[in-house]
């Protein structure tokens, strides 16, 4: 168990299965995890996923339908546009920070620093706090504004690492491909994990 908790930020981006499979895994490992969701996920969640997301009134039922939470619960949340929560500061500290899956709009914003929301200013407190922060693209093609911010939150400490799943470790369902890249992204913030087998495991 990590002593530092994790932010988690789902935003609007198609796959938004990565951040529901993402957060159900940290809380089941017993990390704390500070979790925000962006409306325009909300919106996705409905249409990719079929789930009703209240982000005045959240619940994490409802983005894991059945998850019992542990008591107390290692789950905080904070309402995207809310500014006062301690993920606005970097005086409040965390491991690392995972944006998934991170639309272009955010990743947009977390490249000029815009803060136009707790997402973008939780993004722009990692950066200027050098802790990690892990951006999960999941869009093809890329434009050349697409790359050049990719670029730009690459070169001052973000990790890039779009939700391009592998195949060699023996996927069998969507499940796996989906569990792929929730390891890699386990994996970058130095978190132990097994959740896929790894190349040269026998």
């Amino acid at each position: 168990m990590s002593e530092l908790p994790i932010v988690l930020a789902i935003t609007g981006a198609s796959g938004v299965v990565y951040g529901q499979r993402l957060l159900e895994v940290l809380l089941q490992s017993g990390v704390e995890v500070h979790l925000t969701i962006s409306d325009s996920a909300r919106v996705v969640a409905q249409h990719e996923l079929g789930l009703e997301l209240e982000l005045k009134n959240f619940s994490v039922e409802q983005l894991i339908p059945g998850f019992s939470p542990s008591e107390p619960s290692n789950l905080v949340y904070h309402h995207y546009q809310d500014f006062m929560t301690p993920i606005a500061s970097g005086s409040h500290q965390t491991r690392g920070m995972v944006v998934c899956p991170c639309s272009g709009g955010t990743m947009s914003g977390i490249a000029t620093a815009a803060s136009r929301n707790l997402i973008q200013r939780a993004a722009d407190v990692h950066l200027k706090e050098r802790r990690p922060l892990v951006l999960v693209p999941r869009e093809a093609p890329l434009s050349l504004i697409q790359i050049d911010n990719m670029r730009t939150t690459c070169a001052a400490g973000a990790t890039i690492l779009p939700a391009s799943p592998g195949f060699y470790h023996g996927a069998e369902k969507i499940s796996d491909l989906v569990d792929f890249i929730g390891a890699r992204i386990i994996d970058s913030l130095g978190l132990k994990c097994d959740l896929v087998k790894r190349w040269g495991d026998s």
